[in-house]
């Protein structure tokens, strides 16, 4: 497992830790590689009841490295790694916590619709700039979102890319409880440990009943793949990374119009 995860595993909770604080916590292939098998691994050691996800540094995550995202949009080879780690998530047979702590962006927010419990610092903040960026939401959140947040409040956070306070986000049901930072993980696991106390067989078999079959989510994991992978290599998307990493605010009118021109 590659150093930019730490795995801990004690009292039957098993933690998923982001350690690139120097990075804000983004997220390489590789991290995603050691999340999917830290999931698809706890889910199936007996010594394991619950998963908990938490960030370091004050950050939870600034969401997928920009620097992967941007070498993929200029041709280079998809990685598959993070819709591995997005079905790893959407079918993890155990509870799924969260320690939501300072920025949450773009995935470091989709993956909480996956998780059964959230709990948020008051310095959370929740964004999804999918759109600025020329692609779309990833992670079934075109599904789940609007089911847990309602439309509205799920537009503003997917599509107008709008952020979320943790006061919103607690509002609007993305979170179940806002805490003060240096309390956070102590709730977080507090919380994580009362889920690892229950009965095993009678917790997977509520959870399941009340997540239902997850085939619909996973056809939408996959539905947005295609379109993702058709977005990245847009105009719009290559003239919204060349702005970023060329540092100013992208022109998406003079892309569509060169691209346009050169068909």
């Amino acid at each position: 497992m590659t150093s930019h995860i730490q795995r801990e595993c004690r009292d039957q909770v098993q933690t998923l830790r982001f350690n690139r604080p120097e990075k804000k916590n983004a997220i390489t292939a590789d991290m995603y590689a050691a999340l999917a098998k830290g999931l698809r691994g706890g889910d199936a050691d007996p010594d394991v009841a619950v998963h908990l996800i938490a960030g370091s540094g004050g950050i939870f995550t600034a969401g997928n490295d920009l620097a992967e995202f941007l070498k993929m949009a200029e041709g280079g080879d998809f990685d598959s790694t993070v819709f591995d780690f997005m079905k790893a998530l959407a079918t993890s047979e155990k509870p799924i916590v969260a320690a939501v702590d300072g920025l949450a962006v773009g995935i470091g927010t989709t993956m909480l619709l996956h998780c059964d419990l959230v709990h948020a610092s008051e310095d959370a903040k929740f964004l999804t700039p999918f759109l600025n960026l020329g692609i779309l939401p990833e992670a079934a959140s075109s599904l789940l979102a609007p089911a847990r947040m309602g439309f509205a409040p799920a537009f503003a956070l997917l599509c107008a890319g709008e952020t979320f306070d943790a006061r919103r986000a607690l509002a609007t049901g993305l979170v179940n409880s806002i805490v003060p930072a240096d309390e956070l993980e102590t709730k977080a696991r507090d919380a994580a440990l009362v889920l690892a106390a229950k009965p095993v067989q009678a917790l997977a078999a509520a959870r399941k009943l009340m997540r239902g079959d997850p085939s619909a989510v996973l056809q939408r994991i996959d539905e947005e793949i295609e379109l993702f992978k058709v977005h990245l290599r847009s105009p719009e998307a290559r003239e919204a990374f060349t702005a970023f990493k060329e540092k100013r605010e992208p022109d998406f009118a003079r892309a569509r119009s060169e691209a346009e021109a050169a068909q």
